[in-house]
């Protein structure tokens, strides 16, 4: 045990340590207010994302749909098979594309991690300053 002595009054060190708990707190809102505007970047970014992949899902299925009248319609080879390619193609970069926005809107990329971690670190070190 240490026999340091202090030459600050209880008062004193009371009062700092209110003052310094203030200031830690203001820090930790400023952190969580900066780390939750990049979340809400993420969660843009991921809704124009699934938008995009929405459109391009709609396209593709009016490109099959245009497939399926033309091979009714014809039933000729060429021009059903291309429709079907270009409607299998634009499908495929809709899902791609909604699946993309889909992870970047998950439940653990929107978490505060830095500020929940940072908290964790203060409490630790509240504890230490008042052994």
């Amino acid at each position: 045990m240490s026999t340091r002595e202090d030459p600050r009054g209880i008062t004193t060190l009371f009062s700092d340590l209110a003052n310094n708990a203030t200031r830690l707190v203001q820090a930790e809102f400023r952190l969580l207010r900066t780390e939750m505007s990049e979340k809400v970047g993420q969660v843009k970014n991921g809704l124009v994302e699934m938008i995009a992949g929405a459109i391009c899902l709609l396209a593709a299925l009016l490109v099959l749909l245009q497939a399926l009248v033309v091979a009714l319609a014809e039933m000729g080879l060429g021009t059903r098979w291309a429709s079907l390619a270009v409607g299998v193609v634009v499908a495929i970069v809709g899902v791609i594309l909604v699946r993309i926005g889909t992870s970047n809107m998950s439940e653990s990329n929107l978490m505060p991690e830095r500020t929940q971690h940072q908290l964790g670190d203060d409490a630790r070190a509240v504890k230490d300053q008042m052994r």
